[in-house]
């Protein structure tokens, strides 16, 4: 019974403790802190419930005649099992905490998108900002297009690439600590001293070089935080500084960093105050930004056939005169059918792009500029409406994924399955597989499935309808099964 008891409290630990942990590291929070006595609480019980376990199944019977007493190898057997189911049940535990997080974000954050085309058109060269739109309530007029500096140092010669995305009229400049390990921001402020700074917008998190300020952590931890982004990117004050993937209420809500952003508000080192969410929580923090009246600014993942739900959240900021970002805009364009638009007039990606635009209530889209053709290729879209062809464009984009991928991963098909297969997670993995070239890598996440699609071959597909992208879920899920487990 003490053995079982100590195993109950492992189990309990391995969520609050490791998984708490691997959680808070999943989001980005700086490992420095993330409290580490909870974990290593949660490992130091493992192993008492192990030994604990080997003891029991050493004395297991030591009472009874000799007759009766189990072999010395029933109670290896015996220790085996116990020790191995109690294993499974923290592992189970500790990894529950975190898989909302992985199976919504993961996808969007760890898989690479095709973000050139494969033909540049001469009629793109030098293109310029041609429109802004003010940004909210901060009244800055943003460019359309604007820049994230997430994966600009990619580029062989980054300053000057910088200095050309400046001179074609990009002023949004979007950047953070943890991007590169501050390297990005040190390279942006090279140049940034050379600027007129007033016609700039730049934008930070809430971060240090190695992940996101945690919630709870001190005013003096924030605002080192942001002074170490001043001193990098050369300059004495940002215009605006985000709550970077905001996964909670409570971190987005954190009384000391909304008192670290009053004070330098105040001191004049930050003028705003915005928020970053792609979440499992993505819904329950777009609505308590808005409610909170705290923030001036929203920063979303946003692409066409973009869920109602967050055209809702759109509205409903806008009205308050938030300031409304897109990001992930090209709707994970990383497939061997975009080879099929390298006879377009319009690439896929300034198609995209003009499809977010075109809604009137987002003042800018952030895009990765990280090769020479970027530059040309989407400030093409600058100003430009959404046209026949650009829908088509997109259209034909749809056509080539129709019924296939599963974007939203919103698991409203889920309680339609009689067999609890895991569909989101299924035809991710096929994703990897067929779009991503990463078959290795998708035929071991599938095996590791609890349960897999075998069962959808002679199913009766109860889940016929029960997906809003109308992707055929049975025909879809066998046929993963098939393509998944090649031997």
């Amino acid at each position: 019974m003490i053995a079982l008891a100590v195993w109950a409290l492992t189990w309990v630990l391995g969520y609050a403790g490791v998984g708490n942990y691997l959680q808070e590291r999943a989001v980005g929070i700086d490992a420095a802190m993330v409290p580490l006595m909870p974990a290593i609480i949660s490992v130091l019980l493992l192993f008492t419930s192990i030994i604990l376990t080997v003891i029991w199944a050493k004395q297991r019977g030591s009472n009874l005649p000799e007759a009766d007493a189990p072999s010395g190898r029933r109670k290896f057997l015996m220790g085996s099992a116990a020790v191995g189911g109690g294993v499974l049940g923290a592992v189970g535990t500790t990894m529950g905490r975190i898989e909302g997080w992985f199976r919504v974000s993961a996808p969007v954050y760890s898989a690479e998108t095709e973000q050139t085309a494969p033909t540049a058109h001469a009629n793109w060269s030098g293109a310029r900002i041609a429109h802004k739109r003010p940004l909210g309530r901060t009244g800055f007029m943003v460019s359309d297009i604007s820049m994230g500096s997430g994966q600009f140092l990619r580029h062989s010669d980054p300053e000057g690439f910088f200095r050309e995305i400046l001179d074609r009229g990009v002023n949004y400049i979007d950047t953070s600590p943890d991007y590169a390990g501050a390297k990005s921001e040190t390279v942006l402020g090279n140049v940034l001293k050379e600027r007129n700074r007033e016609e700039l917008f730049i934008v930070t998190k809430w971060c240090t070089s190695d992940g996101h300020v945690r919630q709870g952590s001190s005013v003096e931890t924030y605002l080192a935080a942001l002074d170490d982004s001043l001193q990098r990117l050369n300059t004495n004050y940002v215009d605006l500084i985000h709550v970077h993937s905001c996964d909670s209420i409570e971190r987005l809500l954190d009384p000391n960093m909304l008192k670290a952003f009053d004070m330098a508000k105040a001191d004049g080192r930050v003028r705003f105050l915005g928020v970053t969410s792609h979440t499992p929580n993505l819904e329950e923090v777009a609505y308590a930004v808005i409610d909170s009246d705290k923030f001036d600014v929203m920063m979303l993942a946003y692409h066409h056939g973009a869920w109602p739900k967050q055209q809702d959240i759109i509205k409903k900021a806008a009205a308050k005169n938030m300031g409304i970002v897109a990001m992930k805009t090209l709707k994970g364009a990383k497939h061997k059918g975009m080879l099929e638009f390298q006879d377009e007039s319009t690439s896929y990606t300034q198609a995209a792009f003009k499809w977010v635009m075109s809604n009137p209530d987002v003042a800018c889209l952030v895009i990765s500029f990280f090769e020479t053709q970027h530059v040309d290729e989407y400030i093409h879209a600058s100003g430009k409406a959404l046209t026949t062809n650009d829908t088509a464009v997109l259209d034909k984009y749809d056509d080539l994924i129709a019924g296939t991928h599963c974007f939203a991963n919103c698991g409203d098909c889920l309680e339609s399955c009689p067999h609890s297969v895991p569909i989101n997670d299924v035809l991710r993995h096929r994703m990897y597989f067929e779009d991503y070239g990463d078959e290795k890598q998708a035929m071991q996440l599938y095996s590791a499935l609890d349960k897999n699609a075998d069962a959808c071959q002679t199913c009766s597909a109860p889940c016929t309808g029960a997906c809003p992208q109308n992707i055929d879920i049975q025909n879809r899920m066998a046929d993963s099964h098939e393509k998944l487990s090649l031997a």
